[in-house]
């Protein structure tokens, strides 16, 4: 046999460190993390917020987290499933919807923190980039770092529709004009742009549609047609949307009707009350008397 080289000795094993739980199973990038959560030791105790934007198969999760010793903090959070309330019934997974959670996130931590008079953010939207500038007699801008996670950094992509909305929401999200559509490598059509905030691109893919294949429009956007909404009515609907979140941002609790007897006695049943000692004892005194009573039943 010819001579292998072994490649894991025992000095690599000896050496061997094992990762963070989440680096093995691929959820978190501690690259990234140490240096979004690592803050100046001449601000002493004060947190550094991120702004984490997660985006599933049906919703769009953005929140506004700092990291403790003990663990990560939600300062607030958005949903795209709570765009309903609002007006946007359809899409809750696309640019413009990303926007519009972004801009609710945005308008609800400046509520909650006391500054959603005091910074409005971009109230016209023009698609032109957008940053918030410090007051001069007032408080400084709440400002969070893009958290993006796992996902690439594309031009165009999802995650930015959020940090859009989120900085003309009043936030202040460091950030360059490069990721956003409508950039050429050089300048940005802020007209482009501006349509994929009010969802002009599925407008247009819906017109197409129309025109090219009927029956694919009518499986595609069945939800649309039942709404009765049509590729003109788009722009409208996002536009009150985001007049809506400006206009009362706040998450709506939703109240949990008390608990029936029967549905009590039901988990009664699979939440078994442990005994103490003297019902243990009780217990195994009835199974001796038992077993003995049929013993002497066997015997005669």
């Amino acid at each position: 046999m010819p001579f292998v080289k072994q490649v894991k000795n025992k000095a690599y094993y000896k050496r061997y460190q094992t990762k963070y739980r989440r680096r093995r199973e691929g959820k978190t990038d501690y690259y990234a993390r140490k240096r979004l959560v690592t803050q100046a030791k001449n601000k002493y105790n004060s947190p550094k917020y991120r702004l984490v934007v997660r985006i599933t198969n049906k919703d769009i999760i953005t929140q506004v987290i700092y990291a403790k010793i003990q663990g990560d903090v939600v300062l607030a959070a958005a949903y795209a499933h709570e765009l309903p309330r609002y007006g946007i019934k359809h899409g809750l997974t696309n640019w413009a919807a990303a926007y519009a959670t972004g801009l609710l996130l945005a308008r609800r931590v400046l509520q909650k923190l006391g500054l959603d008079e005091k910074y409005e953010g971009q109230t016209e939207v023009d698609g032109e980039k957008f940053e918030v500038e410090p007051l001069e007699d007032g408080p400084r801008p709440f400002t969070a770092y893009l958290d993006i996670g796992l996902r690439r950094t594309t031009t165009g992509a999802r995650i930015f529709g959020a940090l859009k909305g989120a900085a003309d929401g009043g936030i202040r999200v460091p950030h360059s004009a490069s990721r956003f559509p409508g950039w050429d490598g050089k300048e940005l059509d802020a007209e482009l742009l501006r349509g994929y905030i009010f969802g002009r691109h599925v407008a247009d893919y819906m017109e197409y549609l129309q025109e090219e294949d009927d029956e694919a429009y009518k499986r595609q956007f069945a939800s649309y047609i039942e709404d009765e909404i049509e590729p003109d009515d788009l722009e409208e609907v996002y536009e009150k949307a985001h007049e809506a979140i400006r206009e009362n941002p706040a998450s709506e609790k939703k109240e949990r009707a008390p608990m029936t007897q029967e549905q009590k006695d039901k988990l009664k049943r699979y939440r078994k009350q442990r005994l103490n000692l003297k019902q243990r004892k009780d217990r195994v005194k009835q199974k001796k008397e038992a077993f003995l009573k049929k013993l002497g039943q066997d015997e005669e």
